[in-house]
């Protein structure tokens, strides 16, 4: 074989080497699937209820549920209490949907301080201790990483944000509510997306 005849072979299975390792390549990315999408979202942080429990805060929190999710800190004594108020009125509007079709989480702005003793404390001192609402805390580093993805991040701890996020994870719906919405009007609006 002639010296340009070689080169052009070698070329030649160079050029089929790369092409077929483009076309695997090509072949193993695939398109993430929503839950991929979702749980790279929300972050699967590992947090810690109130029970000093470590959850993966989509895999074991949102994923196929419908929630709502609070922000509070222990040592509040204006909104957080008025807020766990009002969370129980909707969760006595929700009957026998709470726990079953609908859990609440409540996250600590102040994970430094909120031990899950301290969450447990608040959840009595609130008559928040009803199986379907978990409470959660952590390091602050990833506290933050969730309650920013979350769209409620503050510097401050007093300025947090009071509203509620409700959400229907499985079909990807997702509303802010006022705290100050009536009981029922916001039992009747996580009705509406559990019933999705």
């Amino acid at each position: 074989m002639t010296m340009p005849c070689k080169t052009l072979l070698l070329l030649a299975l160079v050029l089929g080497v790369h092409a077929r390792a483009a076309e695997g390549g090509a072949g193993a990315r695939t398109t993430p699937s929503a839950e991929e999408k979702a749980r790279a979202w929300f972050t699967d942080t590992v947090l810690v209820t109130q029970e000093g429990k470590q959850v993966r805060f989509y895999s074991d929190v949102l994923k196929d549920r419908v929630v709502v999710i609070s922000f509070l800190f222990t040592r509040c004594n204006t909104a957080c209490p008025m807020i766990a108020a009002r969370l129980n009125q909707i969760r006595a509007q929700l009957g026998e949907q709470f726990g079953r079709e609908v859990y609440f989480i409540s996250i600590s702005v102040d994970p430094e301080h909120d031990t899950p003793q301290r969450l447990k404390e608040f959840a009595l001192r609130q008559q928040a201790t009803h199986a379907g609402w978990t409470f959660l805390t952590g390091s602050k580093e990833d506290v933050n990483q969730v309650i920013a993805r979350l769209g409620q991040y503050v510097e401050n701890i007093e300025g947090h944000s009071t509203l509620l996020i409700a959400g229907n994870e499985k079909k990807k719906h997702w509303t802010k509510i006022r705290p100050d919405a009536p009981a029922s009007a916001v039992a009747e609006r996580v009705r509406l997306l559990a019933g999705e």
